[in-house]
């Protein structure tokens, strides 16, 4: 008897942890199913009645606290909370500009989530698709990685490591400011081996590091740091706006050694031009090679801002004068769609537009750069690149008229297919 009441209770805590467990399962899916299908930000233009459909097979109600955001298909607020089930689409309706706060409950019960409604006026823009020479200025020097000196004993240090990080900016040494690397190379050399102050910039806050600089082989004195200062290559411009502000990319310029963002002082575009383009196939991203027109009478803008979404600044008048195409209305997340769109792009050497399809929305990826995944279907793009190649990382892409996003990405292993950012996230960078 005793043994049949043991495995009783054996049973009987199986079941419990076994329910718990469902139940555990069942509110995580459920959570990441919203969070991944409900956006945490909406643009919405002023006084225009935007739908939504999120198609969720469960219960959700979401609120408005303020008068200025109507709810569903009434003229005023809706004295109660509205209800989104399954394939039910709903709308929104702002009378003024502004940004709002709509929360959202599970189940009608749980705080879930807020949702950012910014509304605004209705934005043009030109889509671009045209290359571009860039060339990015650091904001400090910025130090690659640590290496070995051999002193002029022939014994070899490294007075770097454990003291310089991948990823710092220096930013003065011994007061002076470092515009760039040859100053602190010089400094280092006038220096005679004297203690030097450092004024570093890691992870955003600023510290003062003092080292020794060591006389090397050759005589010149040295940290032992690898640095660089400036970064240039080639990119896609995605549009300009009607105060010729310009957004390309779709993604950060990042260093290619330590993967890092390049946090920048300055930087301008340039004219380029494309000398040949290696298609792209399973494992080998494709690339444009072109030479980059660098001097004043190039200059084409100046760039701004270096961000994870995007490389942002001002046009000047010779871009603006050579840009062909009208303006059209900036496309918010919720107009994107799976199916037709179109990418324009010079690769051809003139701009024109190509077809591709998009075949996932994604409202909250993890990365913002990543939101849609697009596929080539245009025969002569396929012919002329294989699909997406680097160099392509800012062409727009355009649905039903507006301009909606562009690429950012293409799959190592797919050159057909590739992902896409929300213009909408690149403009609000």
């Amino acid at each position: 008897m005793a043994g049949k009441k043991g495995k009783k209770s054996l049973f009987g805590r199986f079941l419990i942890w076994t329910f718990w467990l469902g139940l555990f399962m069942s509110v995580g899916f459920t959570w990441y199913y919203v969070e991944r299908r409900i956006p945490n930000h909406l643009s919405v233009v002023v006084k225009e009645k935007e739908e939504f459909d999120f198609s969720l097979p469960f219960d959700v109600t979401l609120l408005s606290e303020s008068e200025e955001v109507v709810l569903g298909n009434q003229s005023d607020i809706p004295s109660d909370e509205i209800r989104l089930k399954v394939d039910e689409p709903f709308s929104l309706y702002a009378k003024n500009l502004g940004s709002y706060r709509l929360g959202l409950k599970l189940f009608g019960r749980f705080q879930f989530k807020e949702i950012q409604l910014d509304v605004v006026d209705t934005h043009y823009a030109i889509p671009c698709g045209i290359p571009v020479g860039i060339y990015l200025k650091s904001n400090g020097v910025l130090v690659i990685g640590t290496g070995r000196i051999q002193c002029q004993n022939g014994e070899e240090v490294e007075p770097a490591y454990g003291v310089l990080q991948s990823g710092d900016y220096i930013e003065a040494i011994n007061g002076e400011p470092l515009r760039d690397k040859e100053a602190l190379i010089s400094n280092l050399n006038h220096s005679g081996g004297q203690e030097a102050l450092l004024r570093v910039r890691r992870n955003g806050e600023e510290m003062e590091i003092r080292m020794n600089p060591v006389q090397a082989s050759d005589g010149n004195y040295k940290l032992g740091a690898w640095v660089r200062d400036d970064t240039q290559g080639i990119g896609t411009m995605t549009y300009v706006d009607t105060n010729g502000n310009f957004g390309a990319l779709g993604h950060g310029i990042s260093d290619s050694d330590t993967g890092e963002v390049v946090e920048i002082q300055e930087g301008a575009l340039y004219e380029t031009e494309i000398m040949g383009i290696e298609k792209g196939s399973a494992g080998n991203p494709g690339v444009m090679a072109g030479v980059i027109y660098y001097g004043p009478g190039s200059r084409l803008g100046s760039i701004e801002a270096n961000t994870k979404v995007g490389i942002f600044g001002k046009v000047n008048e010779k871009l603006q004068r050579s840009l062909h195409g009208e303006a059209v209305e900036i496309g918010y997340r919720q107009d994107v769609k799976k199916g037709q769109a179109w990418v324009r792009s010079d690769v051809s050497g003139e701009v024109r537009d190509y077809e591709i399809e998009i075949q996932r929305v994604d409202y909250n990826p993890i990365q913002e750069n990543k939101s849609l995944v697009i596929r080539v279907v245009d025969e002569e793009l396929l012919r002329l690149t294989g699909g997406i190649v680097q160099g392509m990382s800012g062409s727009p892409i355009l649905q039903d008229g507006k301009l909606v996003g562009a690429v950012t990405h293409v799959f190592v292993q797919d050159s057909t297919r590739g992902y896409g950012i929300f213009v909408e996230d690149m403009m609000r960078h």
